[in-house]
Protein backbone atom coordinates (compact mmCIF):
# COMPACT_ATOMS: atom_id res chain seq x y z
CA UNK A 1 0.00 0.00 0.00
CA UNK A 2 3.11 2.52 0.61
CA UNK A 3 5.73 2.87 -2.02
CA UNK A 4 8.76 5.66 -0.98
CA UNK A 5 10.61 6.36 -4.50
CA UNK A 6 13.23 8.70 -4.24
CA UNK A 7 16.68 9.54 -6.36
CA UNK A 8 18.25 12.31 -9.23
CA UNK A 9 17.47 9.27 -11.35
CA UNK A 10 14.05 10.93 -12.05
CA UNK A 11 13.70 9.09 -15.71
CA UNK A 12 13.94 5.45 -13.86
CA UNK A 13 11.49 6.69 -11.15
CA UNK A 14 8.99 8.06 -13.30
CA UNK A 15 8.97 4.25 -15.23
CA UNK A 16 8.39 2.83 -11.90
CA UNK A 17 5.03 4.93 -10.90
CA UNK A 18 4.18 4.05 -14.32
CA UNK A 19 4.81 0.23 -13.61
CA UNK A 20 3.02 0.74 -10.06
CA UNK A 21 0.29 2.39 -12.09
CA UNK A 22 -0.12 -0.33 -14.79
CA UNK A 23 -0.43 -3.09 -11.78
CA UNK A 24 -3.81 -0.86 -11.00
CA UNK A 25 -6.00 -1.35 -13.45
CA UNK A 26 -7.39 -0.04 -16.53
CA UNK A 27 -5.12 3.65 -16.83
CA UNK A 28 -8.36 5.67 -17.58
CA UNK A 29 -10.50 4.20 -15.09
CA UNK A 30 -7.69 5.07 -12.47
CA UNK A 31 -7.06 8.68 -13.78
CA UNK A 32 -10.48 9.19 -12.03
CA UNK A 33 -9.22 7.97 -8.59
CA UNK A 34 -5.30 9.66 -8.94
CA UNK A 35 -4.28 12.23 -6.63
CA UNK A 36 -1.10 14.35 -6.90
CA UNK A 37 -0.40 16.45 -3.43
CA UNK A 38 2.67 18.62 -2.59
CA UNK A 39 4.27 17.43 -0.25
CA UNK A 40 6.45 20.47 0.81
CA UNK A 41 3.05 22.24 2.54
CA UNK A 42 0.61 19.44 2.84
CA UNK A 43 -0.69 18.62 6.42
CA UNK A 44 -1.22 14.82 8.15
CA UNK A 45 -4.83 15.96 7.99
CA UNK A 46 -4.99 16.40 4.26
CA UNK A 47 -3.16 13.24 3.62
CA UNK A 48 -5.73 11.17 5.54
CA UNK A 49 -8.51 12.64 3.99
CA UNK A 50 -7.36 11.96 0.72
CA UNK A 51 -5.93 8.52 1.46
CA UNK A 52 -9.56 7.49 3.01
CA UNK A 53 -11.59 8.53 -0.12
CA UNK A 54 -12.97 5.22 -1.39
CA UNK A 55 -12.13 4.61 -5.15
CA UNK A 56 -14.40 5.65 -8.20
CA UNK A 57 -14.88 3.69 -11.66
CA UNK A 58 -11.45 1.56 -10.54
CA UNK A 59 -10.67 -1.20 -7.62
CA UNK A 60 -8.06 1.32 -6.39
CA UNK A 61 -7.25 4.82 -4.97
CA UNK A 62 -3.73 6.57 -5.64
CA UNK A 63 -2.39 9.11 -3.84
CA UNK A 64 1.01 10.53 -5.33
CA UNK A 65 2.82 12.87 -2.62
CA UNK A 66 5.90 14.70 -4.14
CA UNK A 67 8.31 16.43 -1.82
CA UNK A 68 7.48 15.32 1.48
CA UNK A 69 10.78 13.48 2.55
CA UNK A 70 13.09 16.45 1.96
CA UNK A 71 10.80 18.55 4.54
CA UNK A 72 12.51 16.28 7.57
CA UNK A 73 15.77 16.14 5.61
CA UNK A 74 18.72 16.88 8.72
CA UNK A 75 20.65 20.71 7.99
CA UNK A 76 24.40 20.22 8.23
CA UNK A 77 25.61 23.21 8.74
CA UNK A 78 29.17 24.56 9.82
CA UNK A 79 27.68 25.35 13.33
CA UNK A 80 25.46 22.03 14.01
CA UNK A 81 26.94 18.32 14.71
CA UNK A 82 25.62 15.66 12.30
CA UNK A 83 23.84 14.27 15.76
CA UNK A 84 22.10 17.49 16.45
CA UNK A 85 20.73 18.00 12.78
CA UNK A 86 19.43 14.69 13.08
CA UNK A 87 17.67 15.43 16.31
CA UNK A 88 16.51 18.60 15.28
CA UNK A 89 15.12 16.87 12.13
CA UNK A 90 12.87 14.51 14.35
CA UNK A 91 11.60 17.16 16.68
CA UNK A 92 10.64 19.30 13.19
CA UNK A 93 8.55 16.01 12.56
CA UNK A 94 5.38 17.38 14.13
CA UNK A 95 2.02 16.15 13.45
CA UNK A 96 4.11 13.33 10.89
CA UNK A 97 5.01 11.41 13.74
CA UNK A 98 1.89 9.98 13.83
CA UNK A 99 2.28 8.92 9.58
CA UNK A 100 3.12 5.29 10.49
CA UNK A 101 0.55 4.41 12.70
CA UNK A 102 -2.13 5.78 10.23
CA UNK A 103 -0.10 3.70 7.26
CA UNK A 104 -1.43 0.73 9.28
CA UNK A 105 -5.00 1.14 8.83
CA UNK A 106 -4.93 3.12 5.83
CA UNK A 107 -8.10 1.68 3.35
CA UNK A 108 -6.71 -1.68 1.71
CA UNK A 109 -7.94 0.05 -1.42
CA UNK A 110 -5.44 3.20 -1.07
CA UNK A 111 -1.99 2.86 -2.58
CA UNK A 112 0.12 5.71 -1.45
CA UNK A 113 3.53 6.53 -3.67
CA UNK A 114 5.89 9.48 -1.90
CA UNK A 115 8.24 10.73 -4.22
CA UNK A 116 11.52 12.44 -3.56
CA UNK A 117 14.85 13.50 -5.00
CA UNK A 118 17.81 13.05 -3.21
CA UNK A 119 17.58 12.17 0.16
CA UNK A 120 19.87 10.62 3.00
CA UNK A 121 19.51 7.31 4.81
CA UNK A 122 19.15 9.19 8.08
CA UNK A 123 16.16 11.10 7.14
CA UNK A 124 14.06 10.25 10.25
CA UNK A 125 10.72 9.72 8.09
CA UNK A 126 12.52 7.58 5.97
CA UNK A 127 13.41 5.29 8.80
CA UNK A 128 10.17 5.67 10.40
CA UNK A 129 8.43 4.22 7.35
CA UNK A 130 10.76 2.00 5.29
CA UNK A 131 9.32 -0.89 7.62
CA UNK A 132 6.12 -0.05 6.08
CA UNK A 133 6.85 0.65 2.62
CA UNK A 134 8.31 -0.96 -0.70
CA UNK A 135 11.36 1.30 -0.74
CA UNK A 136 13.41 2.31 -4.21
CA UNK A 137 16.30 4.29 -4.35
CA UNK A 138 17.20 6.07 -8.00
CA UNK A 139 20.62 7.23 -7.71
CA UNK A 140 22.49 9.02 -10.99
CA UNK A 141 23.86 5.86 -13.60
CA UNK A 142 27.50 6.42 -13.27
CA UNK A 143 30.70 4.59 -15.16
CA UNK A 144 29.35 0.48 -16.17
CA UNK A 145 25.54 0.84 -14.89
CA UNK A 146 25.35 4.15 -17.52
CA UNK A 147 27.25 2.48 -20.16
CA UNK A 148 25.02 -0.96 -19.54
CA UNK A 149 21.65 1.39 -19.47
CA UNK A 150 22.78 2.70 -23.28
CA UNK A 151 23.41 -0.56 -24.66
CA UNK A 152 20.40 -1.68 -23.29
CA UNK A 153 17.95 0.81 -24.41
CA UNK A 154 19.65 0.89 -27.84
CA UNK A 155 18.73 -2.63 -28.15
CA UNK A 156 15.37 -2.46 -27.05
CA UNK A 157 15.10 0.24 -29.78
CA UNK A 158 15.92 -2.46 -32.33
CA UNK A 159 19.26 -1.24 -33.06
CA UNK A 160 22.89 -1.88 -32.10
CA UNK A 161 25.75 0.78 -30.89
CA UNK A 162 29.38 0.71 -30.91
CA UNK A 163 31.16 1.08 -27.27
CA UNK A 164 33.17 3.72 -29.04
CA UNK A 165 29.90 5.60 -29.32
CA UNK A 166 28.22 4.12 -25.86
CA UNK A 167 31.18 6.24 -24.19
CA UNK A 168 31.11 9.32 -26.12
CA UNK A 169 27.19 9.54 -25.26
CA UNK A 170 27.97 8.53 -21.42
CA UNK A 171 30.75 11.37 -21.49
CA UNK A 172 28.66 14.18 -23.09
CA UNK A 173 25.01 13.09 -21.85
CA UNK A 174 25.88 12.00 -18.48
CA UNK A 175 23.18 10.65 -16.06
CA UNK A 176 20.40 12.55 -17.68
CA UNK A 177 17.85 9.76 -18.62
CA UNK A 178 15.37 11.97 -20.24
CA UNK A 179 18.00 13.43 -22.61
CA UNK A 180 19.72 10.27 -22.63
CA UNK A 181 16.73 8.39 -24.21
CA UNK A 182 15.55 11.02 -26.45
CA UNK A 183 18.88 10.99 -28.10
CA UNK A 184 19.36 7.29 -28.73
CA UNK A 185 15.72 7.42 -30.41
CA UNK A 186 17.08 10.29 -32.79
CA UNK A 187 20.60 8.00 -33.92
CA UNK A 188 18.12 4.87 -33.88
CA UNK A 189 16.11 6.60 -36.66
CA UNK A 190 19.51 8.32 -38.28
CA UNK A 191 20.84 5.08 -38.38
CA UNK A 192 18.25 3.29 -40.02
CA UNK A 193 19.36 -0.15 -39.00
CA UNK A 194 23.06 0.19 -38.93
CA UNK A 195 25.02 -0.05 -35.69
CA UNK A 196 25.51 2.97 -34.55
CA UNK A 197 28.69 4.55 -34.55
CA UNK A 198 30.95 7.53 -32.77
CA UNK A 199 30.72 9.61 -35.75
CA UNK A 200 27.09 9.31 -35.67
CA UNK A 201 27.00 10.68 -32.14
CA UNK A 202 29.05 13.81 -33.14
CA UNK A 203 27.16 14.40 -36.14
CA UNK A 204 23.73 14.19 -34.58
CA UNK A 205 23.67 14.77 -30.49
CA UNK A 206 22.85 17.90 -29.92
CA UNK A 207 25.16 18.47 -26.83
CA UNK A 208 27.87 17.97 -29.01
CA UNK A 209 28.41 21.54 -29.19
CA UNK A 210 27.63 21.72 -25.11
CA UNK A 211 31.08 19.46 -25.31
CA UNK A 212 32.82 22.05 -27.31
CA UNK A 213 32.00 24.82 -24.68
CA UNK A 214 32.99 22.28 -21.79
CA UNK A 215 36.47 22.29 -23.67
CA UNK A 216 36.66 25.84 -24.07
CA UNK A 217 36.01 25.91 -20.82
CA UNK A 218 38.66 23.67 -19.70
CA UNK A 219 41.01 25.64 -21.78
CA UNK A 220 40.03 29.36 -20.48
CA UNK A 221 40.84 27.85 -16.63
CA UNK A 222 43.87 26.01 -17.07
CA UNK A 223 45.33 28.65 -19.34
CA UNK A 224 45.84 26.69 -22.88
CA UNK A 225 45.28 30.47 -24.74
CA UNK A 226 46.20 28.66 -28.49
CA UNK A 227 43.10 25.91 -27.62
CA UNK A 228 40.82 28.47 -26.33
CA UNK A 229 40.79 30.96 -29.17
CA UNK A 230 40.50 28.00 -31.19
CA UNK A 231 37.59 26.63 -30.20
CA UNK A 232 36.17 30.12 -29.44
CA UNK A 233 36.37 30.68 -33.06
CA UNK A 234 34.95 27.30 -33.90
CA UNK A 235 31.89 27.85 -31.90
CA UNK A 236 31.42 31.48 -33.23
CA UNK A 237 30.75 29.86 -36.77
CA UNK A 238 28.67 27.05 -35.34
CA UNK A 239 26.11 29.91 -33.68
CA UNK A 240 27.14 29.37 -29.99
CA UNK A 241 26.04 32.59 -28.02
CA UNK A 242 28.38 33.81 -26.53
CA UNK A 243 26.71 34.80 -23.07
CA UNK A 244 26.43 31.13 -22.90
CA UNK A 245 29.77 30.63 -23.05
CA UNK A 246 30.35 33.39 -20.24
CA UNK A 247 27.69 31.33 -17.68
CA UNK A 248 29.89 28.13 -18.59
CA UNK A 249 33.28 29.75 -17.39
CA UNK A 250 31.56 31.03 -14.58
CA UNK A 251 29.68 27.84 -13.88
CA UNK A 252 33.17 26.07 -13.43
CA UNK A 253 34.65 28.47 -11.60
CA UNK A 254 31.96 28.10 -9.04
CA UNK A 255 32.58 24.22 -9.16
CA UNK A 256 36.14 24.81 -8.61
CA UNK A 257 35.60 26.96 -5.52
CA UNK A 258 33.16 24.80 -3.73
CA UNK A 259 35.79 21.60 -4.26
CA UNK A 260 38.18 23.36 -2.56
CA UNK A 261 36.51 23.97 0.76
CA UNK A 262 35.58 20.28 0.44
CA UNK A 263 38.16 18.57 -0.43
CA UNK A 264 40.10 18.66 3.08
CA UNK A 265 36.71 16.86 5.32
CA UNK A 266 35.18 14.97 2.38
CA UNK A 267 35.43 11.80 0.33
CA UNK A 268 35.65 11.54 -3.49
CA UNK A 269 32.21 10.48 -3.63
CA UNK A 270 31.10 13.02 -1.45
CA UNK A 271 32.29 16.06 -3.66
CA UNK A 272 30.67 14.50 -6.30
CA UNK A 273 27.49 13.96 -5.12
CA UNK A 274 27.46 17.51 -3.39
CA UNK A 275 28.50 19.54 -6.60
CA UNK A 276 26.14 16.66 -8.67
CA UNK A 277 29.24 15.66 -11.29
CA UNK A 278 27.62 13.23 -13.90
CA UNK A 279 30.98 11.28 -13.86
CA UNK A 280 34.38 10.30 -11.93
CA UNK A 281 35.62 11.93 -15.50
CA UNK A 282 33.97 15.50 -14.63
CA UNK A 283 35.33 15.12 -10.99
CA UNK A 284 38.91 14.47 -11.62
CA UNK A 285 38.87 17.81 -13.87
CA UNK A 286 37.43 19.55 -11.43
CA UNK A 287 39.58 18.42 -8.33
CA UNK A 288 42.52 18.96 -10.91
CA UNK A 289 41.47 22.23 -11.85
CA UNK A 290 41.11 23.39 -8.22
CA UNK A 291 44.69 22.49 -7.63
CA UNK A 292 45.40 25.83 -10.33
CA UNK A 293 43.40 28.41 -8.07
CA UNK A 294 43.77 30.20 -4.68
CA UNK A 295 40.47 31.66 -3.04
CA UNK A 296 42.12 34.90 -4.11
CA UNK A 297 42.93 34.10 -7.89
CA UNK A 298 38.99 32.98 -7.79
CA UNK A 299 38.05 36.55 -6.55
CA UNK A 300 39.82 38.27 -9.11
CA UNK A 301 38.35 36.03 -11.74
CA UNK A 302 35.05 36.25 -10.66
CA UNK A 303 35.15 39.86 -10.84
CA UNK A 304 36.55 40.02 -14.44
CA UNK A 305 33.40 37.52 -15.12
CA UNK A 306 31.28 40.68 -13.81
CA UNK A 307 33.33 43.55 -15.84
CA UNK A 308 32.45 41.11 -18.54
CA UNK A 309 29.01 40.93 -17.91
CA UNK A 310 28.67 44.67 -16.99
CA UNK A 311 30.53 46.02 -20.58
CA UNK A 312 27.60 44.01 -22.49
CA UNK A 313 24.85 44.79 -20.51
CA UNK A 314 25.71 48.69 -20.37
CA UNK A 315 26.63 48.16 -24.53
CA UNK A 316 30.45 49.03 -23.90
CA UNK A 317 31.24 45.89 -26.19
CA UNK A 318 29.34 43.37 -28.21
CA UNK A 319 28.87 40.49 -26.89
CA UNK A 320 30.79 38.15 -28.98
CA UNK A 321 34.05 40.65 -28.07
CA UNK A 322 33.80 40.99 -24.59
CA UNK A 323 34.29 36.93 -24.39
CA UNK A 324 36.95 36.82 -27.02
CA UNK A 325 38.40 39.91 -24.65
CA UNK A 326 37.56 37.64 -22.12
CA UNK A 327 39.09 34.56 -22.99
CA UNK A 328 42.21 36.04 -23.91
CA UNK A 329 42.78 38.13 -20.91
CA UNK A 330 41.95 35.05 -17.88
CA UNK A 331 44.26 32.48 -20.44
CA UNK A 332 47.07 35.73 -20.32
CA UNK A 333 46.41 35.85 -16.65
CA UNK A 334 46.70 31.96 -15.53
CA UNK A 335 49.76 31.60 -17.73
CA UNK A 336 51.57 34.18 -15.87
CA UNK A 337 50.14 32.89 -12.61
CA UNK A 338 51.65 29.25 -13.61
CA UNK A 339 54.83 31.40 -14.50
CA UNK A 340 54.93 32.53 -11.12
CA UNK A 341 54.36 29.35 -9.34
CA UNK A 342 56.95 27.39 -11.60
CA UNK A 343 60.19 29.99 -10.40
Amino acid sequence: MLHILYGQDDFSLRQAVERIKTGLGAPEMLAVSTTSLDGEHLTLKELKGNCNTSPFLSSARLVIVNGLLSRFEPKFGRSRSAKHSITEAKVEQGEWKALDSYIKQMPATTVLILIDSKIGSRNPLLMELSPLAKVQAFPLLRGKNLRAWIQQRATKGGGTITAQAVDLLAELIGGDLWAMSSEISKLLLYAQGRTIGEGDVRQLVSHAQEASIFALVDAVIEGQIETAQRTLHQLSQEGAVPTHILVMITRQLRLIAQAKEMISGSSRRQIQDNLGLPSTYTLDKVLKQAKLYDFERITQTYHKLLETDLAIKTGKYNDRLAVELLVTDLCQAQCGQSRDHAR
